[in-house]
């Protein structure tokens, strides 16, 4: 029997991505301590340990013993989730905890792994206890009403949006401006090296965005989420519901994003007359669009997200935007602050794949009803 699609498998991939990142931060200074990796299983227990820890270990891995035991409930619905999502946060905490022994920086802990596992328990067993009360069931009927076969992959890259928005970017909804990073980073990595010589050089210095060009990023980035859900409805007033709660939840991010980084009073500093003009621009378009056809808004979709794009990698980031980062980049953001900005740089490469081979496929996606 052909296993169900579920929403839960890409999110619960890139969860665990995100922790084997944040606990493996900042991927430097890697070397051997003269003890072995496994010895922190056998060590006596710390002394000084705070509330503040307890919670964010237990909580950083409740989301992932919940995902997985939620895609183990759709597509292996006989398989043991809570055992299973159990022992693989036991093996997976247990990896990284020794491998933190190779790095100066970060102190591994058998109570840091046991409040892990405790706490992808804790998320199994609410995945559990919710397929149990038969919210799961409602969730698929639900899901059945609303979208088309095989939207999990949207409803994951829909899911990991709002969070992706909440690392400041140099222009609002502008995900993926990578390109001079990964220019500098280069030259650094080449630093001393014949090659550096070899390597070709922008002959024409990267200029400031003009507030046109803006206001263009700006209407793309708030309609691409919008463009991406109307592939996957099938009907015209549940797209402009979900059109309503993607453009919330992007205003939404970004305040918070805002706040977090110059104080709640600032929280909507970033709304200027370019933003406040894209963000009209992308509603119009957004409803006029919402009476085309899936396939057509997917096409759509792709050629917004390569012009945003180029628009975003030919132009050179705000004067102050490397202050805006330093907030985030140290202090109580410095780990954050590497996996939302993550989810920023790859969300708009993420979705330009899921675009490309979707529109490969042969079967065409729902068209939109009344």
């Amino acid at each position: 029997m052909t296993q169900r699609s579920s929403a839960a498998w890409p999110l619960f991939c890139i969860y665990a991505v995100l922790i084997v990142y944040a606990s493996l931060y900042p991927f430097e200074n890697w070397r051997f301590q003269g003890v072995v990796s496994w010895s922190f299983l056998t060590a006596p227990w710390p002394r000084y340990w705070t509330g503040f820890d307890v919670l964010s270990n237990v909580l950083g891995y409740a989301p992932l013993g919940f995902l997985l035991a939620l895609a183990l409930h759709r597509t292996r619905p006989h398989w043991p989730a809570i055992g299973v999502a159990t022992l693989f946060a036991l093996a997976l905490s247990a990896s990284l905890e020794s491998l933190q022994m190779f790095l100066p920086v970060r102190v591994p802990s058998n109570v840091d792994m046991a409040l892990n596992v405790a706490g992808a328990w804790m998320g199994a067993v609410v995945a559990r206890g919710l397929a149990w009360v038969g919210l799961m069931g409602r969730w698929s009927r639900f899901r059945e009403r609303w979208f088309g076969h095989e939207a999990s992959g949207a409803l994951a890259l829909l899911a990991v949006w709002p969070l992706a928005l909440l690392f400041p970017a140099p222009v609002p909804f502008g995900l993926g401006q990578v390109l001079e990073r990964l220019e500098t980073t280069w030259v650094q990595i080449l630093q001393d090296t014949p090659w550096l010589e070899r390597w070709p050089v922008r002959d024409v210095e990267l200029q400031p965005m003009l507030p046109m060009t803006e206001t263009l990023c700006v209407a793309l980035g708030m309609l691409l989420p919008c463009l991406l859900a109307y592939g996957v409805v099938q009907r015209r007033s549940q797209r402009w519901v979900l059109a309503a709660v993607c453009l919330s939840l992007g205003l939404m991010a970004s305040a918070l994003s805002a706040a977090l980084t110059y104080g709640p009073v600032h929280a909507w500093g970033w709304v200027s007359p370019e933003v406040l003009q894209g963000l009209a621009v992308a509603l119009v378009l957004a409803l006029a669009l919402s009476f085309t056809s899936a396939r057509l808004c997917w096409v759509l979709a792709l050629a917004s997200v390569v012009l945003q794009l180029s628009l975003l990698n030919t132009a050179s980031a705000d004067a102050y935007f490397p202050l805006t980062l330093q907030t985030w980049e140290q202090g109580r953001f410095i780990r954050f602050h590497g996996l939302i900005q993550w989810l920023g740089w790859l969300w708009p490469y993420a979705l330009l794949a899921y675009l490309v081979r979707r529109l490969s496929l042969a079967q065409p996606a729902p068209r939109a009803g009344v």
